[in-house]
This record gives structure tokens, sequence and C-alpha cells, in this order.
């Protein structure tokens, strides 16, 4: 197999990332601009001022990385899930350099991405295994046997658990992201004061449901309102019965697949409480859990490049059109779900 070093481009949200990865030597560089800072004042992701970032930063992140075109063999962009204006930044400016370049171009999902990162570190998880992919917009358990080919065999039927987070988070006053600080404040909660319910364990399954979870915040904040310690108490609840729930249904998983290594990738796979206690599940099945380093848990270019650069070797190319996708399902994404320009092959 020849080697091929490829660009990526990550522009599905509030995060800009870009990066380089060398089939053979490995990830060679990236860069990432996140607007936290920039939606901090809104309390959540504003589409428009996000497109309009990455317009602003995507080209001189692309300078950071000091890089000559005439090394590059092609260009990896998000195509989608995302917001579709952010996601047409990306897209737009990836096929323009790569037809520029000349080299061929290839859209990305993005949830294929996270659950991939992993795959950037020197030891590495080895097929087939579970990926648990736990992020603010996505909820999934995916049986993986190689690239491009997976099975989900459950997800989120309401919220994410990041969105769960994010919101429970709002309703506690606390800022944005919501999700880190709520993790935060429960390091301080009581974990014997309230229990909160973990959805959808006691049936057969794999799916996920955590609105119910924000309800019950919502009600034991009313009930408990003029109470010492209640927001460290509702936050050290709510994020057991969240973690809870995902070791449930993770054990369930690998029980049910006959699979003993689990991946574990998504902006909600930083969280420390969540790690240490999901060890336990990949040591009862006799296997290994994996995750990406956190600088690549979040959304970043890393993945974008390594993920379309398998893609790439495997033959895949796109045509000149640009297409993206706001929804794309993960399930769907065998092959390449955009359109192809098999001239380029």
């Amino acid at each position: 197999m020849f080697a091929m070093r490829v660009l990526g481009i990550e522009t599905s949200c509030d995060e800009t990332g870009v990066a380089i990865f060398d089939s053979e030597l490995g990830l060679l560089g990236h860069a990432l601009h996140s607007q936290v800072a920039m939606h901090a004042e809104y309390g959540g992701v504003v589409p428009e001022l996000a497109s309009r970032d990455h317009v602003r930063k995507l080209l001189p992140l692309l300078q950071e990385l000091n890089f000559s075109a005439e090394t590059i063999d092609g260009v990896a962009y998000t195509a989608g899930p995302g917001l579709i204006g952010a996601l047409l930044v990306g897209a737009s400016i990836g096929r323009a350099l790569a037809w520029a370049w000349g080299v061929p171009a290839v859209g990305v999902h993005h949830m294929e991405g996270h659950l991939l990162a992993p795959m950037l570190e020197v030891h590495r998880p080895e097929y087939p295994f579970v990926a648990l992919l736990v992020s603010g917009g996505h909820t999934q358990l995916v049986r993986v046997d190689e690239v491009g080919q997976y099975l989900l065999l459950g997800e989120s039927l309401d919220d994410a658990a990041g969105e769960a987070f994010d919101k429970t988070a709002k309703l506690l006053g606390l800022g944005y992201p919501g999700g880190p600080a709520l993790a935060r404040l429960a390091e301080h909660g009581d974990p014997g004061r309230f229990r909160f319910p973990r959805p959808m364990t006691n049936r057969p399954g794999l799916d996920f449901s955590f609105s119910g979870l924000k309800t019950f915040a919502i009600n034991t904040l009313r009930e408990h309102q003029d109470e010492s310690g209640i927001h460290a108490d509702i936050a050290r609840a709510f994020q057991d019965a969240v973690i809870d729930t995902l070791i449930i249904k993770c054990r369930r998983a690998l029980r049910e697949t006959g699979l003993r290594d689990l991946v574990v990738a998504g902006g909600v796979s930083a969280n420390c409480a969540l790690r240490s206690r999901l060890g336990v599940v990949a040591d009862e099945a006799g296997g290994k859990i994996w995750y990406p380093r956190p600088e690549f848990c979040t959304d970043n270019g890393a993945m974008i490049a390594y993920a379309g650069c398998q893609r790439l070797l495997a033959g895949e190319r796109q045509s000149l059109a640009i297409e993206v996708m706001a929804r794309w399902p993960l399930a769907r994404n065998q092959g390449n779900d955009l359109k192809e320009d098999r001239s380029l092959r």
C-alpha cells in the first residue's frame, strides 16, 4: 500500500481544527481554535457566529501548520453531521484546495472521526471492538469491524448525554460550556443525598434516554432550593446517574456482541469520573478500554485527517460538488454517502 499525506479540516460546530496525517509517519501537526469564549456570552452556540468565525480562523490556522502544498496527497473535511453553515466553510475551502493542488478530496463523517481518534496513538485497539460515542450531540454504541463497517447497537432517543449535561448545568446557573462546569461542581457534592433514575436500564436493549434526568433535576431543585449545598448535590446525583447508565449499557453491549475491547470517544469521554469508573467494564470482559488523548476528545482536525486518510487509501474520492449534511446517520456510512468522482480513482 502506498503512503499518503492528508490535510484534515474540521468545522462542524464551534471549533476550527486542522491537521496533517501521514499514513507512514503518523500525525505531523495540528492546530485548533475554540469559539467557547465567543459563545459563552449567549449561553450556547450561535450558528451564524460560528460560521463567520470559521471563515476568519481557518486559513490562518492552515498557515500555522507550515507545510508545502506539494507534499499533500489528499484533503479530508468534515461533511456532516453538524451546523450546515459551519460545515460549508470547511467543505468549500477543503474542496477548493484539493482542486487547486490537483489532489483528491473526501468528506468525512464527524462521528467516524471521533470513533477512530484512538487510532492516532502508538498503542491502539484492534478490530473488532465496541465503541461508545458520547458527546454533546450524540450518544451511540457501535460495533466496529473495520474502517467503514459499523453496526449501530443503540443510541439516545432524545437528548444526548453531553446535551443533558449542558442543559442541567444551565439549570444550576453554571457557565458555558456546561458539561465540564457541572463535572467540577459534582466533585463537591454528597453522593448519598439524592438518587436520580438510571433511565432505560430496567428493560432490554442498548438505547439511551437522558431528557428525563433533566426534568428530575428541575423538580429536585424546586423541592430543595432553599437548602444548603443543593446545587453541588444535584450535580453529583445527575452525573452519577449518567455514568451508571453508560456503564450498564456498555457492559450489556460487550456481553451481547461477545467482544472484549471498548473504545470511548467524544467530548464527554474526557470526563474524569466517567473514565475512572468505565475501566472495570472492559476488565470484566477480559479486554481493554481505549480513549483518545484528552486534546482529541473534543472536535479536532487530527481525527478528520486520520479518518480521511483511511478513506482515501481505500480509493474513495468526492466529486467537485460541495456537499454537506446536517444529519448523517453513522450506520449509513459504510462507504461514502456523498457523490463519488470515479474518474479520480
